[in-house]
């Protein structure tokens, strides 16, 4: 993803260089020899953890997901997370239910909206 100008401001510096400043925090652009860390989580208190070790945990995660207050792709984003990772591993069940979770979500998100 290209760094938009736009959010990048450029300062002066004494030998009359101009040198960009980092963007601001939470825009998830970092440029290239930036003072902030790549792979940061500029939001710890946003994130949702999640446990994929054993069928319980993925039970456990799927539940976690449903009750937490984020938005309808938030929360499949979540799940597709869980799962892919689950397939990579190689535990078929856990990927299962994590898939299960997601149609959950899907059914209940289309009986809110077909009442609405």
């Amino acid at each position: 993803m290209p760094i938009r100008r736009s959010n990048i401001k450029k300062s002066v510096t004494k030998g009359g260089k101009k040198k960009r400043r980092d963007p601001k925090v939470g825009t998830g652009k970092k440029p290239k020899g930036s003072g902030r860390r790549l792979y940061t989580d500029e939001n710890p208190k946003d994130t949702v953890r999640i446990k994929f070790a054993t069928p319980a945990d993925a039970r456990a995660t799927v539940a976690k997901v449903k009750k937490v207050k984020k938005s309808f792709a938030r929360k499949i984003q979540i799940l597709t997370v869980g799962e892919q990772r689950a397939k990579v591993m190689g535990k078929t069940a856990v990927a299962s239910i994590f898939k299960k979770g997601k149609e959950a979500i899907r059914r209940t998100r289309k009986k809110k909206s077909g009442k609405a």
